[in-house]
């Protein structure tokens, strides 16, 4: 089966876990001993059954078979929990290193983003995405790792056994995994249209969230369950159909699977009757292959993670790639400290091709000057004021501060010089303080009181306990 993760993918992930590469190494050799550990107990059946069961081997020997199970099975234990333990830590260090990366390109992205995008898509691909991504990434390669080992171990103890029996169960067991090739893009899809769901409902709960009060106001709690409702219906029928698929899939396999242990049963019971091969090579081979077997059977179970892992990663490192397209020019120049002069001379913007909302706008406006925008909502008032700090750039046109167009500034000293009231006021996490020093971080007392004066905030403030220093929560 051709791996959902393409090569591509994966040397765009490996600067995320180069800095943790020995422990992710590490983690895989580790799995190396514990996956052929698998085949130990199955090879040490056949002198077990031949020297110990049918020819009445001695008291001492019949104990240290199950004796040297034990210690198999504990030291495989402690190399599976070293596994975990490497994983986890890594693939913790590595979805806070992708977060916080996600959240840089989140904080820097274009106002376009975020006007074409819900909050439950935003924190499925900035957030959600990383721990999927990572976790998963690494999980399955210890799953990978640990299965190939034991699988190639596993045929190595049939072929010790019988290499025409190892044929036959070889043969049975390519068989088996043929129907995963046929569903891969199929259930692809699903998983697809499952995240887009899952984040659908992400949203429903965020709108009832910051909308409590219109919720309350309006009585619209019966519709927004109805609109909730059709989501998760949405979000069932598509489990089912991805359960549909699997259970189809692991069906093919446990189906090609027995037909393989029947094959080698029928063919075993001929080879002993034969002589070809001993009572303890019978015992041994079905045990390897019982242990080759399972996973595999059960290998359609874990397919949606697998792929929802690998599509993670690439959403992931699309967004990472992904570049704003308002950045500051080469040789882009600061702005000035106190401007004098703005002037908007033949504006055009167009939030969509074909849909202008501004159109040949001329406008001028001197220091000290002050000027109101009166329409209808929707008539671009606020999209006026959006582009002097380019929230969005305009399509012809120029704004221009002290004759400078803006587009040769620095979008830091552009917007540094810019003070905006929006018509939604939004107070972050914190105390009163650090949300006013936001604009300024490095203002001085006198100028700390000067701004909350020009706020009218002193009465306010003086009936607090804390003053300025009093957390507000979040949005205030």
């Amino acid at each position: 089966m051709r791996s959902p993760l393409m090569p591509r993918d994966a040397r765009r992930f490996y600067p995320f876990i180069r800095p943790y590469l020995f422990r992710a190494v590490l983690a895989i050799l580790v799995t190396i001993p514990a996956g052929a550990l698998d085949a130990t107990a199955a090879w040490l059946l056949k002198p077990y059954m031949d020297t110990v069961m049918l020819a009445g081997g001695s008291t001492r020997a019949f104990s240290i078979f199950p004796l040297l199970i034990v210690v198999f099975a504990l030291v495989q234990s402690l190399l599976n929990y070293a596994a975990n333990y490497l994983n986890t830590w890594v693939g913790k260090k590595i979805a806070s290193d992708l977060k916080t990366a996600l959240f840089d390109r989140l904080t820097h992205s274009d106002a376009a983003v975020f006007d074409h995008s819900n909050s439950g898509d935003i924190l499925q691909h900035f957030n959600s995405d990383a721990d999927i991504a990572s976790e998963g990434l690494l999980s399955n390669i210890k799953l990978f790792s640990t299965r190939l080992v034991s699988s190639l171990a596993l045929i190595a103890v049939l072929i010790y056994n019988s290499w025409l029996l190892a044929l036959v169960a070889v043969g049975a067991l390519g068989i088996a995994v043929i129907p995963l090739t046929r569903v891969r893009q199929r259930m692809k899809r699903l998983v697809n249209e499952s995240v887009q769901a899952g984040a659908a409902v992400t949203t429903h709960y965020n709108e009832a969230f910051a909308g409590n009060r219109v919720v309350a106001a309006y009585n619209l709690g019966d519709y927004l369950r109805a609109r909730l409702g059709l989501t998760l219906k949405n979000i069932f029928h598509l489990n089912i159909k991805m359960t549909q698929r699997t259970s189809l899939l692991s069906l093919a396999m446990h189906f090609a699977t027995a037909v393989g242990i029947a094959a080698t049963v029928w063919l075993q019971g001929y080879l002993i009757i034969s002589g070809a091969i001993t009572p303890g090579n019978f015992v041994s081979f079905m045990a390897a292959l019982l242990m080759l077997y399972t996973p595999i059977k059960n290998l359609g179970n874990n397919f949606n993670s697998v792929q929802a892992s690998f599509m993670a990663i690439t959403r992931v490192l699309d967004l990472l790639e992904s570049r704003p397209s308002i950045v500051n020019r080469p040789g882009a120049l600061a702005a000035p400290k106190k401007p004098s002069h703005i002037c908007y001379q033949g504006v055009f913007f167009a939030y969509e091709p074909g849909k202008p909302v501004l159109q040949d706008i001329n406008l001028e406006v001197e220091a000290g000057q002050t000027l109101a925008f009166v329409g209808d909502s929707g008539g671009g008032k606020t999209t006026l004021v959006n582009l002097l700090p380019r929230f969005y750039d305009l399509n012809a046109g120029s704004i221009t501060v002290d004759g400078q167009d803006i587009r040769n500034l620095t979008l830091e000293s552009l917007r540094q010089m810019i003070a905006i009231v929006f018509q939604d006021n939004f107070l972050f996490n914190g105390s009163i303080r650090e949300n006013i020093l936001l604009g300024h971080a490095g203002a001085t007392p006198v100028e700390l009181e000067r701004a909350i004066q020009a706020a009218c905030l002193d009465d306010f403030l003086g009936s607090l306990e804390k003053g300025l220093d009093t957390e507000i929560g979040e949005r205030g």
